[in-house]
């Protein structure tokens, strides 16, 4: 990748799209291990919870860029997205929108295969992932037919999708 996501977020306009369509992600993270062990994040003490990459999107926000992020999730849920939703009212709090699908009300969707990130509806950057989650890179996609299913796969999703203060994570 000749971009990186910084630059990819900066040069944003007016929108960026997130879709998660994993139900585990990175299984070794620290932040993870220790929500395992019982850490809950304190919405009381933002100093502890408030990271750059939630400044990146109240910048974002400040200058008229919508940033949205839809997951689909299986159910009953895994450990892995139950943790991701108690830590997601950060992304929340910074001003990104975040909802969630339930799997068996996206059987209809097509759907990509990957997880990806969509900047202004034309620079496509989709997520690499191991069978067990662990990240393994960036792909840049210039191809406009796979950069119109994506968006058109995020819209359907996001138009099913619950917001995140309404979703329950059974």
């Amino acid at each position: 990748m000749t971009v990186t996501f910084d630059q990819l977020f900066r040069g944003c306009q007016q929108s960026a799209v997130h879709l998660e369509l994993r139900d585990g992600y990175m299984l070794d993270d620290p932040s993870y291990r220790a929500w395992q062990g019982g850490h809950r994040i304190n919405p009381d003490d933002r100093a502890s919870w408030w990271r750059p990459w939630l400044d990146t999107v109240v910048a974002m926000v400040d200058r008229g860029v919508e940033v949205r992020r839809a997951r689909i999730v299986s159910e009953p849920v895994s450990d892995y997205i139950r943790y991701e939703y108690d830590v997601t009212f950060p992304n929340v709090a910074a001003g990104e929108q975040v909802r969630w699908l339930p799997r068996r009300r996206a059987t209809d969707l097509a759907l990509p295969g990957n997880d990806f990130w969509l900047f202004d509806d034309t620079t496509l950057a989709v997520n690499h992932f191991s069978g067990n989650g662990d990240f393994l890179g960036v792909e840049l996609v210039e191809d406009q037919a796979v950069i119109k299913l994506c968006a058109s796969a995020f819209e359907a999703v996001w138009d099913r999708a619950v917001p995140h203060d309404e979703y329950d994570p059974a």
